[in-house]
C-alpha cells in the first residue's frame, strides 16, 4: 500500500526527520518500496545492458511510409491553432499587432480571476510587441515568412529567452537576464513566431504534480479543484486556455505529456538529439524539449522550425535532416498497415475511465486499416523504478551545491526527495544504467515488428489538491507514480512520445493516449495523432475557463 499524501504538519514533520542521517535511511526504505524501485534488484540479470556510452536513441528499421494525400483536421472548436490565427491574418480579418495585444489582455484576467490560471513567469512585452509590428507589415507587404509569422507563443522558464531570467521554478537562480536566446527561441523567433515570455514550473521540473510554492501557480482549467501537472504546467495551461496555440516545454519523465494530458492538449517529446538543448538548464541524460500545441498540425510546425543539428548542442550531431514541410505532410498520411504495440502490463492501475477511453482511441484507428499487435515486454514494466534511480540522482548532483548550504529553502517537497535520493549510492544509479541499457535493447527489438508502441499518458486525471497544499507543498508518491509510470520508457530510451487528447473521465477532465515511436519516427506519431483528429477521437476540449484570440 502507498504511502499517505503528506502536507501541512505531517510534511513538516517528516522534513525534520528527513534531515537526520537514520531518518532519510528509513524514508529512502518507504519511498523505494512505494515506488517499486526495490524489485529492480530481483530481476534477471540477463536483462541488463552494458554500461550505456551514450544516450543516443537507438532505431530498429527504416520507418513504414503511408500514403498521404488525406486533408488535414480541422481545427478544434473554441481553441486557436497556428494555422488558424495565420489565416487570419492572411485574409486580413486581424493582424499580429492586434493578436498580441489581446493575449496580454487575456493574461491580466487569468491572473486577476479566481481561482488563479496565470500561466506566465516573466514578459517579454517590449520585444512581443516590436516583433508584431514587424510580422505585421510582413503581411501587409503579403511576405510572411512562413507558417509560424505572428504566431504568439510561450516558454518555460527553465530554457534561455534573452532579457529574463532562467531560473527554473527556483530562486536558487540568478535573477539577472539571460543574455541570448536558447537555439530553439531563436530557431522560432527565425519563423516568425512571437515570444510573450516564459510560464512557470515546479522547482527544478522535479515533480510531475504542478505545485509550486516558489511559484503562483495555475489551478487546472478543466477543474479548479485539480492541479495542472507538471512540470511544463504554465506552458500547457497557456495552450489549453487559448492563450497561445503552442509553446514549449521540457520532458525529463513526462514532464511534456504529463501537463498535455492532464489540461486536454497535445504534447510531444521528441527523439534524443532532434532539438537543440542548448540554453536549458536541465542538462543531464533523460532531459528533452519540445513542443505543448493545441493540435497536431501545432506540434509539426513546431518540430519543423526546431529540429536539426546545433553546434552549441553535441547531442544532436548525426540527427537526421528536416525537410520543409516534412511533419506538415506526415499529418496527411493513411494509418492503414501501421502496426501497433499493446502490452497491457503497461496499462497496470489504469482507471477505468482512462483505459476505456485510450481502447476506443485504438478501435478507432484499427477500423481505419492500423493494425494492432499483442506484445509482452520484461524491462518496460520497471521503465518507472529506473528512471527515478536516474533522472533523481542526476537532479541532485545539479542542484548538490544548494543542497549542502541551504537545503532548506527548497520547495518541502524537494527537499524531502533530495534527502532521500542522497542515501543512494554509486551501485544504484550504474545498476539503474545497465538496466536502461537493456530497455533500450528490449525497444530495438519490439520495434523490429511494430511502428508504434500505445499505452495511456497518464494513469489517472488531473490529482485534486487544497489551496494549502498548493502554497506550502505536498508529497504524494501514488499520485506521482500514477502521472510518471508510462512515460519514463520514452525518456530513458531517447525514443519519441506524443500524447493526444482522447475523452474525458467522469468528472469531465481530460485523457490523454500515448504513442510512442520509433527513433527519429516523428513523423508517424503525428499522423496517427492527425488521423485521431480527423476522426474526432481527439481533441482539445474547450475547459471552464478559456480566452480567445
Amino acid at each position: 500500500m502507498a504511502q499517505p499524501r503528506l502536507s501541512g504538519r505531517t510534511l513538516a514533520a517528516t522534513l525534520l526527520l528527513a534531515r537526520t542521517k537514520p531518518g532519510a535511511m528509513l524514508l529512502k526504505q518507504l519511498f523505494l518500496k512505494d515506488l517499486r524501485v526495490h524489485e529492480l534488484a530481483a530481476l534477471p540479470l540477463e536483462l541488463l545492458g552494458d554500461v550505456p556510452l551514450d544516450t543516443r536513441a537507438r532505431g530498429a528499421r527504416p520507418p513504414r511510409r503511408t500514403d498521404g494525400g488525406l486533408p488535414l483536421p480541422n481545427s478544434p472548436p473554441g481553441h486557436p491553432t497556428c494555422e488558424s490565427i495565420v489565416a487570419r491574418y492572411v485574409s486580413g480579418a486581424t493582424t499580429p499587432d492586434a493578436i498580441v495585444k489581446k493575449a496580454y489582455d487575456a493574461i491580466a484576467r487569468l491572473e486577476s480571476g479566481t481561482p488563479y490560471l496565470g500561466p506566465m513567469c516573466d514578459r517579454t512585452e517590449a520585444r512581443a510587441l516590436e516583433a508584431a509590428t514587424a510580422s505585421t507589415l510582413r503581411y501587409r507587404s503579403k511576405k510572411p515568412l512562413g507558417p509560424l509569422d505572428g504566431v504568439p507563443i510561450v516558454i518555460k522558464e527553465e530554457i534561455g529567452v534573452q532579457g529574463v531570467p532562467r531560473r527554473a521554478g527556483s530562486d536558487f537562480e540568478s535573477n539577472a537576464p539571460w543574455p541570448e536566446d536558447s537555439t530553439l527561441v531563436a530557431r522560432l523567433a527565425s519563423a516568425g513566431a512571437i515570444v510573450l515570455g516564459t510560464t512557470v514550473m515546479t522547482e527544478y521540473g522535479m515533480t510531475p504534480l504542478g505545485f509550486n510554492p516558489k511559484r503562483r501557480m495555475p489551478r487546472n482549467p478543466h477543474g479548479y479543484d485539480r492541479l495542472a501537472g507538471g512540470s511544463s504546467t504554465g506552458t500547457a495551461v497557456a495552450v489549453a486556455t487559448g492563450l497561445v496555440p503552442m509553446g514549449i516545454g521540457s520532458d525529463g519523465g513526462g514532464s511534456i505529456r504529463i501537463p498535455a494530458s492532464l489540461n486536454g492538449v497535445f504534447g510531444i517529446k521528441p527523439t534524443w538529439g532532434r532539438v537543440s538543448r542548448d540554453g536549458d538548464l536541465a542538462g543531464g541524460s533523460v532531459a528533452h524539449v519540445g513542443p505543448i500545441a493545441s493540435n497536431t498540425q501545432g506540434l509539426a510546425l513546431a518540430l519543423e522550425a526546431t529540429a536539426g543539428a546545433d553546434e552549441r548542442d553535441r547531442q544532436t550531431f548525426g540527427s537526421p535532416d528536416v525537410r520543409v514541410g516534412e511533419f506538415t505532410s506526415a499529418c496527411t498520411r493513411s494509418v492503414k498497415g501501421l502496426r501497433i504495440g499493446v502490452d497491457k502490463s503497461l496499462w497496470h492501475g489504469a482507471s477505468r475511465d482512462v483505459e476505456r477511453a485510450c481502447e476506443d482511441a485504438l478501435l478507432a484507428l484499427e477500423r481505419e486499416g492500423a493494425v494492432r499487435v499483442s506484445i509482452s515486454t520484461q524491462v518496460a514494466p520497471f521503465a518507472a523504478p529506473i528512471g527515478y534511480l536516474s533522472i533523481g540522482p542526476e537532479a541532485l548532483a545539479a542542484c548538490r551545491k544548494f543542497f549542502v548550504t541551504a537545503r532548506e529553502q527548497f520547495t518541502p517537497d524537494l527537499e524531502l526527495s533530495f534527502s532521500v535520493l542522497n542515501e543512494l549510492g554509486l551501485n544504484d544509479y550504474m545498476f539503474a544504467a545497465r538496466l536502461r541499457d537493456g530497455l533500450r535493447l528490449e525497444m530495438v527489438r519490439l520495434f523490429a515488428d511494430i511502428d508504434v508502441l500505445a499505452l495511456p499518458a497518464t494513469l489517472s486525471t488531473a490529482p485534486k489538491a487544497t489551496d494549502a497544499e498548493m502554497a506550502g507543498g505536498l508529497v504524494d508518491s501514488a499520485a506521482l507514480d500514477a502521472l510518471c509510470k508510462p512515460n519514463f520508457l520514452g525518456n530513458l530510451t531517447g525514443l519519441p512520445a506524443l500524447s493526444a487528447p482522447v475523452g474525458l473521465d467522469s468528472d469531465g477532465l481530460p485523457i490523454g493516449l500515448q504513442l510512442i515511436g520509433d527513433a527519429w519516427d516523428e513523423a508517424t506519431l503525428l499522423s496517427l495523432s492527425a488521423e485521431l483528429e480527423r476522426l474526432g477521437v481527439a481533441r482539445a476540449p474547450k475547459p471552464k475557463a478559456s480566452v480567445h484570440q
